[in-house]
């Protein structure tokens, strides 16, 4: 049985941040994500996006920030447990206790969930269902991987014009192909990319992928057009938005609405001494913002420090009175 003071579920920038103010308020910290390396979905969906509305930072690269995040809990030495799921909860003697996929049973003084979405996963492009070839993606890690390719964008949410926007100076031509004549995407981001030499089409659809190893092209059919168009491509992103599933959280006896948790203006949730930040939840007025996030952790912790000790304040002080 460990001993731990907070247990954070969920590495994305609300846990990350959460893990520095728990170090700030002297508390001892496990971080728990079934991803690989930190950052949550800005790692997985987003690291070479900008990102504009984080307090301080006129832009700033998701990766960028993810690291940021890192080094600013890393000077109280939180234990991360990667590639791990926090399994089910259970309370002994008042505390919670987390198992963990790898088998580790974690006494806590208090758990904070920050799982985002919790786990997701991309809408599958159809017409990609029998490819077995390489070129078709539903990120892009490293914009740099696709320096001078054919680049053909499926989709017509905020995520298809984010990655024509960035894929536009570094790749050969970039195409975004639609299925309706209306964007999902902000209409600012939308007019930018229409700014740029990039063609859209839209009333069409991605039938078919060219090449055997490795994307060569694509088909598209455009509604109303006698035949289709064959575009050039190196790459495809489909860019279709994802699916999210709480998993094991939908077991531990959380009040849920729909696939958010419920909690008050503690950030406290139905069960004793569990928290949640972020956007996993939910209260009258949540806007799910990273900016937001960032205030809930704070709020979090604190509140999860009192109820760690009672004798402790629950306003902790500046940091720039602690140095």
């Amino acid at each position: 049985m460990r001993q731990v003071d907070l247990a954070i579920v969920g590495a994305g920038p609300t846990g990350l941040f959460a893990a520095y103010y728990a170090g700030f308020r002297g508390l001892s910290t496990v971080v728990i994500d079934a991803l690989p390396e930190p950052g949550g979905q800005v790692t997985a969906m987003y690291p070479e996006k900008m990102i504009y509305d984080v307090a301080g930072f006129p832009a700033i690269r998701g990766r960028d920030l993810v690291t940021n995040l890192v080094e600013q809990a890393a000077q109280f030495g939180p234990d991360y447990r990667l590639g791990v799921r926090a399994d089910t909860i259970e309370h002994a003697d008042g505390l919670p206790v987390l198992g963990l996929s790898d088998g580790t049973r974690l006494h806590c003084g208090s758990v904070l969930i920050t799982g985002g979405l919790g786990s997701f996963s991309a809408r599958p492009l159809p017409c990609a269902a029998d490819f077995t070839g390489a070129g078709v993606c539903y990120f892009v890690p490293h914009l740099d991987d696709l320096t001078g390719h054919d680049v053909v964008i499926v989709g017509g949410g905020d995520s298809a014009f984010d990655w024509a926007l960035a894929l536009q100076p570094v790749a050969r031509s970039v195409t975004v192909v639609h299925r309706r004549d209306r964007f999902r995407a902000h209409a600012s981001t939308v007019n930018r990319v229409q700014a740029l030499p990039v063609e859209i089409i839209v009333n069409a659809q991605l039938d078919r992928l060219h090449g055997s190893d490795k994307v060569s092209g694509v088909e598209v059919t455009v509604k109303g057009a006698p035949e289709p168009r064959l575009l050039p491509a190196d790459t495809v992103v489909a860019a279709l938005g994802f699916t999210a599933d709480l998993g094991p959280l939908t077991e531990w006896g959380l009040d849920l609405d729909k696939r958010h948790i419920k909690v008050d203006s503690t950030t406290a949730t139905n069960l004793p001494r569990v928290f949640a930040a972020g956007d996993i939840s939910e209260y009258p007025g949540k806007v799910r913002l990273i900016a937001v996030g960032f205030g809930e952790a704070a709020t979090a912790v604190n509140n999860a420090a009192v109820a760690i000790d009672p004798a402790a304040h629950l306003f902790p002080g500046h940091s720039s009175d602690a140095g």
